[in-house]
């Protein structure tokens, strides 16, 4: 389990490279849209525990409590194509008592076309009532420890978001 060290600077970003499978893209040999989803979280979960050491497992199994996603907002930019390289970022930019946002995009391998934009929203809860809980002081050491500083998530516009993104990893070129 997650334990802050107060000596230690955590990353807030996590990039992951992965291959867009063949069996996950549609007859025109694109990513098919519900499997952005497993790539994402697939990345996520490998960066968080090699990063972090952080294990949603244990958590659930120690605490009895688990995130359950509440809402999802997504832009399909550009189409990622079977067997094509990619970059998944994913960081947290937003957390308060129980709600955590967690923000993804996938790039090309070279970080020159923007493929993907993901939000999610997950409630934290008691996995004993099934209802929300505010989280516990361990976690939220965690969501401190990791999350992006200075994102003003609530005047935050989802299509603005997007365009930042661009600037941010994109050459200018690219824009």
């Amino acid at each position: 389990m997650f334990k802050r060290d107060p000596n230690r600077s955590y990353p807030t970003e996590t990039e992951s490279r992965m291959i867009i499978r063949f069996q996950d893209c549609d007859p025109l040999q694109h990513l098919n849209n519900s499997k952005y989803f497993d790539y994402y979280f697939n990345a996520r979960e490998d960066q968080v525990a090699k990063l972090y050491d952080f294990n949603p497992g244990q958590l659930f199994k120690e605490l009895k409590t688990s995130w359950v996603v509440y809402q999802h907002q997504i832009a399909y930019i550009r189409p990622a194509m079977v067997s094509e390289w990619v970059r998944i970022t994913s960081r947290l930019i937003y957390v308060n008592e129980d709600t955590t946002v967690t923000e993804y995009f996938m790039t090309d391998d070279g970080k020159t076309h923007l493929k993907n934009v993901l939000w999610v929203t997950s409630k934290y809860i008691s996995v004993v009532t099934g209802k929300r809980i505010p989280h516990d002081d361990l976690v939220m050491g965690y969501l401190q420890a990791t999350l992006v500083p200075n994102v003003d998530f609530v005047n935050l516009n989802f299509n603005d978001r997007i365009r930042d993104i661009k600037r941010q990893v994109l050459p200018v070129a690219s824009l």
